[in-house]
């Protein structure tokens, strides 16, 4: 029978990643007798990514720590609104938005990102468009603490995202941050998200830890999978 009183660890990747982005941490948490699923976040549109995470919520049928990276945590903030089996949130490099807040409209709060002079623009059959980072400055952008074979890598196997998805703000009345417990790990080095913004988001959410990774990049599951699954255990060991 399973052990309900643990929770089930659910990774939400975000935009210009893949849910193997997760390996490293998922390595981490295997010895630790938790169950984890890594969601393939569609990357389409803010209500239905978070409905398909809902979806992997509710088949799991009990409770749920969901964590979230880079546009993932604007997915995680929308999915746990009044999902009772969601008990906690942890925020890897991620957005940590208030309703009406998108991940553009966030990410020019502060200075810092170099994020728009890295995309490529795609128009889609469906309407507007979507974005990948260029090849040629994925490594610098992205990942710039991963070796340059690993960067290659992650640039091809890159999901695309589309504008729908980056500009729609957060439509639940109330964050879910203000009524769970969050965590917080993010680089210093991020180019995506500044750093500023990550110290800002997580004062807003009364973090209940915030780890500061020196000379981290956006990738951070992937560079420092160790210290996302510490933040990650922290906040299972708490819900």
């Amino acid at each position: 029978m399973t052990d309900i009183t643990k929770p089930t660890v659910v990774l939400v990747h975000g935009a210009f990643a893949e849910s193997a982005s997760w390996n490293g941490v998922i390595e981490r948490l295997a010895g630790e007798d938790l169950d984890v699923i890594a969601v393939a976040n569609p990357l389409r549109n803010l209500a239905g990514d978070a409905q398909y995470v809902n979806d992997v919520v509710d088949e799991i049928g009990g409770p749920v720590l969901l964590v979230g990276h880079s546009y993932g945590g604007m997915v995680i903030t929308e999915a746990a609104a009044g999902n009772d089996e969601v008990k906690g949130l942890v925020y890897v490099c991620a957005f940590a938005p208030a309703p009406g807040e998108s991940a553009f409209q966030l990410s020019t709060k502060f200075p810092g990102s170099s994020l728009g002079e890295a995309l490529a623009a795609y128009p889609v059959s469906t309407g507007g468009n979507e974005f990948a980072i260029r090849p040629d400055v994925f490594h610098h952008q992205f990942a710039a603490d991963v070796t340059d074979a690993q960067a290659k890598l992650m640039a091809a196997t890159q999901r695309p995202v589309t504008e729908a998805a980056l500009s729609t703000g957060l439509s639940s009345p109330e964050p879910a941050w203000a009524n769970l417990p969050s965590w917080f790990v993010y680089s210093d080095g991020d180019l995506n998200i500044p750093v500023q913004l990550h110290r800002w988001m997580a004062d807003r959410a009364g973090a209940k830890s915030i780890r500061e990774i020196a000379g981290g990049s956006h990738a951070l599951s992937v560079s420092r999978p160790e210290a996302v699954a510490e933040a990650i255990l922290e906040a299972a060991a708490a819900v």
